[in-house]
């Protein structure tokens, strides 16, 4: 009698095992991905193509919402539960980094015949990089460039979009004089967005952090020289102080409240549907001016990459999806279902993209976008910090140096554990 239960406690051990196994008992290897947003819910229409490819591979998606990304990533950390594969912002590699979650990728790079770093835009691709290392591989990218109304711009003598930081002055002050109404403003800038005053920054030649990261930089003369000029478009009115008093920025465009405004790729689709009929040729994209030239001016470099986790059992599995989303044809069809721009410069070569006007502006920006600090806290800083103080300077509640100079010592003060791990060699 306890031989029979022996063997039937060994009968049920085996079921548990072969049912936990994920399809291993069929000879299928499983790679998990996790997806964020919109991305999370289009990449399960490519799959099926890899697995074909890959009959011994089974991929299983799971979208998660942006607004809970971050939560539910660093709850899968701490609970050893990460997914194969996921998706980051690529301003959040570096926390990432920093809790040894994620997987170098240079030794996959080095043998791979699909990925390297020539085939990429240099200023995205650098996002990815960590003392030297790469983390993460560009999925889909984007920049910010300045969506303006061509009809406004020609009334005011300009049949160019401006292409300095004088001519965009210039511009605003002959919209402003042309259309005379109060309410109506040559450009939208909003400073709770702390991306346009980073822009200007950057494009000033601006270092936001110096010292390995580990000091804020904000008093430098060069963040001064962007604040002091974003200054003259709210203290002229060319630009609305109050953040809400255009709610949807399509319809002012349409209206003609708004002549220009700066943002990103997710906004063409939207500007078509407003700007039709008899307006439907009343706006263009254009790179952002630069600040003494006749150049162009820097850019952000957003989007999101994919990342393999550090302690995935099957790194090689991975790694093939990974090459799979990054390849060009792949990248035209995640394109053509969520709109995301391709991190791959050879898909800006078909002619869907290519013949695209809207889309010519986005590509030379692409040439000249910056990453941001690699640091854990960069949110923190930009929409704790940033937005903070520039609200104070636009509404004259402090001088521009006093608040830059609080705003150092404010950032300061989030790096201080930075500063510490980096004098203890933990960084």
């Amino acid at each position: 009698m306890k031989l029979q239960w022996f063997k039937y406690i060994i009968l049920l051990a085996v079921i548990f095992l072969l049912n936990s196994c994920n399809h291993n008992e069929t000879g299928f290897r499983v790679v998990r991905f996790w997806g964020l947003g919109v991305e999370g819910e289009a990449v399960a229409q490519l799959i099926r193509e890899f697995e074909t490819e890959n009959p011994g591979i089974i991929v299983k998606v799971q979208m998660i919402p942006w607004t809970a990304a971050q939560e539910k990533l660093i709850s899968a950390y701490a609970s050893e539960n990460l997914p194969d594969v996921f998706q980051l912002g690529n301003t959040w590699i570096p926390q990432f980094q920093e809790l040894d979650a994620i997987a170098t990728l240079d030794t996959f790079i080095n043998t791979s015949g699909n990925i390297d770093s020539s085939k990429f835009f240099k200023g995205i691709w650098d996002t990815n990089i960590i003392n030297g290392k790469v983390y993460g591989i560009p999925w889909y990218i984007d920049t910010r460039v300045l969506f303006y109304r061509t009809d406004d711009l020609y009334n005011a003598g300009y049949s160019r979009p401006p292409v300095n930081w004088s001519e965009l002055l210039d511009v605003s002050l002959k919209i402003k004089k042309n259309k005379l109404k109060k309410d109506l403003y040559p450009i939208f800038l909003p400073f709770n967005d702390w991306s346009v005053i980073v822009i200007f920054a950057l494009q000033a030649g601006a270092k936001l952090l110096v010292k390995n990261n580990s000091y804020a930089n904000f008093s430098s003369g060069e963040f001064k020289k962007a604040v002091e000029f974003l200054m003259q478009f709210y203290d002229k009115n060319l630009a609305p102080k109050g953040s809400m008093e255009f709610n949807n920025i399509y319809q002012a465009m349409a209206e003609g409240y708004i002549s220009m405004f700066i943002s990103g790729p997710w906004n063409i689709k939207e500007m078509k549907k407003w700007m039709k009929d008899e307006l439907e040729n009343e706006w263009m994209t254009a790179p952002l001016p630069s600040p003494d030239s006749n150049g162009i001016g820097i850019s952000l470099a957003g989007g999101a990459s994919l990342v393999m986790n550090k302690m995935s059992n099957d790194k090689a599995a991975a790694w093939k999806l990974i090459e799979f989303l990054s390849r060009p044809a792949t990248q035209m069809k995640f394109y053509q279902i969520v709109d995301d721009l391709p991190a791959r410069r050879e898909v800006w070569n078909y002619p869907e993209i290519k013949k695209d006007k809207y889309m010519k502006a986005f590509f030379t920006q692409l040439n000249h976008v910056q990453p941001l600090p690699k640091v854990t806290e960069w949110e923190q800083i930009a929409y704790s910090k940033i937005q903070q103080y520039m609200e104070y300077i636009v509404y004259k509640k402090m001088s521009i140096d006093e608040a830059l100079k609080k705003l150092d010592d404010d950032v300061n003060s989030i790096l201080e554990k930075r500063r510490w791990m980096i004098k203890n060699n933990l960084l």
